[in-house]
């Protein structure tokens, strides 16, 4: 009954009115008067601390205001470190790469067949932008071959040679029209082999891919090593069919006939045959 009658009391302590008057000094005449209750002041104090937390939230979340926090980044931190965790995303993509290619080279010299072949284009090279200009460099090293070769006399043997390949039977590398002749002198090793566009190029003879890219000049290029070191060449292809260290069998689609690289006017393809290393006109041997 006791703690009752004490918490009646304390509550009608709160709902007490006051009065809250303003006098002037002189006339003490009263200027100005407010009547409060305890449970009003609170409810006043309380509330206006309320709303003021909610405007500083407001301002802080919502406002620049928030960079004078210390220990809080400002815009420019915040650019830093998006571009940051951008170039730390691209070097572990590009570390990944290159394990990929490292584990790759590591089976080809194994003599086996690489399992992944994951490639991913690099999107911030502006190939629109390169510039395709020989190179004072590059004109002294051609220049310095041409000396070279200019009297060279393994030109010589190809008649001896050429005895020991008529033996062989080769496979005709795609069906087509010669357009353009075997001539050491205009510096041509092979023969221009007109034909449709898609159509199928084949190995003439058993043997081992041992390049398989893309050059400025002949674009896509395949060469096969063939036994009694015979080798074989396919340019300007569209599209090549095998991998470097693939084995390929007599007749086996290897490319497609393209107009891929600089030095091409038209769908075909250019096909050289090396003997010994040293360049032999195809058609002695083959009947395109």
């Amino acid at each position: 009954m006791g703690n009752s009658k004490g918490n009646t009391k304390y509550i009608h302590k709160l709902k007490n009115k006051y009065r809250l008057s303003i006098y002037n000094d002189q006339s003490f005449e009263e200027v100005w008067f407010m009547r409060l209750s305890r449970l009003n002041v609170i409810s006043i104090v309380g509330g206006t601390a309320i709303l003021l937390i909610v405007i500083v939230t407001v301002l802080i979340a919502f406002t620049p205001i928030r960079e004078f926090i210390p220990g809080y980044p400002d815009g420019t931190t915040r650019r830093f470190m998006v571009q940051n965790a951008l170039k730390v995303d691209s070097l572990e993509r590009e570390l990944q790469q290159w394990k990929i290619y490292l584990a790759n080279l590591h089976t080809i010299l194994k003599g086996e067949n690489p399992n992944n072949l994951e490639s991913v284009p690099d999107t911030s090279v502006r190939y629109k932008e390169i510039s395709f200009t020989r190179s004072v460099e590059d004109s002294i090293l051609r220049l310095q071959i041409e000396e070279e070769e200019l009297f060279n006399l393994s030109l010589m043997e190809v008649k001896s040679e050429n005895e020991k390949l008529s033996s062989l039977h080769f496979f005709p590398p795609v069906k087509g029209m010669i357009t353009n002749s075997f001539n050491i002198q205009q510096n041509h090793f092979g023969v221009d082999i007109a034909a449709p566009p898609n159509e199928v190029v084949v190995a003439i003879a058993d043997g081992t891919v041992i390049l398989s890219s893309w050059t400025l000049e002949t674009g896509y290029v395949i060469q096969i090593q063939h036994d009694k070191n015979l080798l074989s060449v396919y340019k300007h292809n569209s599209k090549l069919l095998k991998l470097a260290g693939t084995k390929v069998r007599t007749g086996e689609a290897i490319a497609i006939v393209g107009n891929s690289g600089e030095l091409t006017t038209g769908p075909h393809l250019h096909f050289e045959l090396w003997h010994n290393g040293t360049p032999v006109n195809p058609e002695q041997y083959i009947v395109f």
